[in-house]
């Protein structure tokens, strides 16, 4: 019983501090908020998705013939899926932090 109280305990302590992080955006904010939505347009937008998948045809087609090892392979296609869920995971972790 011991062993499951004190994660539970740090977890609702550490909940705490995302409720004061769900504030409005502060005043001046609008730069950086234009700046990183660029760069999200950029990192998800149509060129990100001719890269990926022409990545995706280059390794499979490496590793089909054995020239690519399949661990690396592997590597690259969990980092692919990671950053096109990229906003998905986060809506995920909000979610989670937002019900406790």
């Amino acid at each position: 019983m011991k062993r499951f109280l004190v994660p539970t305990v740090l977890l609702a302590l550490a909940a705490g501090p995302a409720h004061a992080q769900a504030q409005a955006d502060p005043a001046g904010s609008s730069p950086l908020l234009a700046a990183l939505n660029w760069v999200q347009g950029t990192l998800l937008g149509n060129l990100a998705t001719t890269a990926a998948v022409i990545a995706v045809a280059i390794i499979g087609y490496l590793m089909l013939v054995g020239r690519f090892d399949w661990r690396r392979g592997v590597i690259t296609l969990v980092g692919i899926f990671i950053i096109f869920g990229a906003v998905t995971i986060v809506a995920g972790i909000r979610s989670l932090a937002g019900g406790l």
